[in-house]
């Protein structure tokens, strides 16, 4: 088949294309360009998916292979879909997961609606995630590696995607992959891990969103609305923190368990009060359309949290056991198994 492999300049997408060439396949490599160009200087320091390193990194390894290579610019449309939403949810107190914005909106449509209508056959990524031809049509899995399994953030994909997805390394661990990666001598085969976020510096969200973000300091408070000391600003915290009050009132420690950005207040308590069993979705989507409720699966709330038996019906997810540190903003991924059933986004959780 003609397929093109997203490559990030990383060992992943690099081993991907590498082994799809190997079996036959015409590959062609592309790079997304994405971030901004004004901060191409921090992105080539911090070693982001789309940097300048990034993009030499994925040129070189496309030569040695002896593939085309090319560089796309979709700097407006990332700026767009991924950054402006990620700033504007800790605006409102939530807690965004802008990796599932970047696959949802960017990687699995823009980047394959091209793909496919440049005559390509199918769009490979380094992901570790598996497509399984179902009695039904493809249907997403994870990983055999649960260490780097990447499920959690393709649960928007649906069948019609699915089929012109390829996954090449969601059968193998993170050392086969460097093994592969050794044999095939890649240059970078011993090139350290990307950080999660390709535009915030790794650690560093907080700075990252006061320089870009309006914050005033506002109270901290308990449950019952007693001042407990200030905060520097809403938009930089997250439900299941426990740092960055400052001194507080009363011998902690402290967790945010509401982040009240209307009337500018952190709520703190407990851990246990961080506890939630009913949960909120939106924006909920299914591979399969023909899902009914009630629907009883396993739920993983967090990137790689343990998954929790729980039943979904109506917009609600109850699980069977307390999860400490339900976030609004982030993703609510639905299992059967290893089998992906969908998910959603956390509006609010009690």
């Amino acid at each position: 088949m003609k397929i093109a492999v997203a490559m990030s300049g990383g060992v992943d997408s690099s081993v991907a294309a590498a082994l799809l060439q190997a079996q036959g396949h015409e590959v062609v490599g592309v790079t997304l360009q994405q971030w901004p160009r004004d901060d191409s200087e921090e992105a080539s320091r911090h070693g982001g998916c789309c940097s300048l390193n990034a993009v030499e990194d994925a040129r070189r390894v496309a030569s040695l292979l002896a593939i085309p290579y090319y560089c796309w610019n979709l700097e407006k449309e990332f700026g767009e879909r991924v950054i402006q939403p990620f700033h504007q949810a800790y605006l409102e107190g939530r807690t965004p997961n802008p990796c599932v914005r970047c696959n949802a909106f960017v990687r699995f449509d823009l980047m394959l609606s091209r793909v496919l209508e440049l005559g390509f056959d199918r769009l490979a990524t380094g992901h570790y995630a598996r497509v399984v031809q179902g009695g039904d049509g493809p249907e997403l899995h994870t990983a055999v590696d649960p260490a780097k399994d990447q499920s959690y953030m393709l649960y928007h994909l649906d069948r019609d995607r699915l089929a012109k997805i390829v996954f090449p390394l969601g059968n193998m661990t993170k050392g086969e992959v460097r093994e592969h990666a050794r044999e095939f001598d890649l240059p970078v085969a011993n090139k350290a891990e990307s950080q999660e976020i390709c535009f915030v510096p790794r650690g560093q969200t907080a700075t990252y969103l006061a320089a870009r973000l309006p914050v005033r300091a506002g109270a901290v408070v308990d449950s019952a609305g007693r001042q407990l000391g200030t905060h520097r600003g809403t938009a930089l915290y997250t439900v299941g923190q426990r740092s960055g009050f400052g001194d507080l009132a009363e011998p902690g420690p402290w967790y945010v368990v509401r982040v009240d950005a209307p009337s500018n207040r952190i709520v703190v308590g407990r851990k246990e009060d961080l506890a939630v069993q009913e949960v909120a979705l939106k924006e909920v989507s299914f591979i399969d359309q023909t899902v009914r409720e009630p629907l009883a699966c396993e739920a993983r709330l967090r990137y790689h949290a343990p998954a929790i038996p729980a039943v979904y019906a109506g917009g609600t997810l109850s699980l069977d056991e307390p999860f400490l540190g339900a976030a609004p903003g982030q993703a609510a991924v639905l299992y059967s198994g290893s089998r992906v059933l969908g998910g959603g986004i956390i509006a609010t959780a009690a």
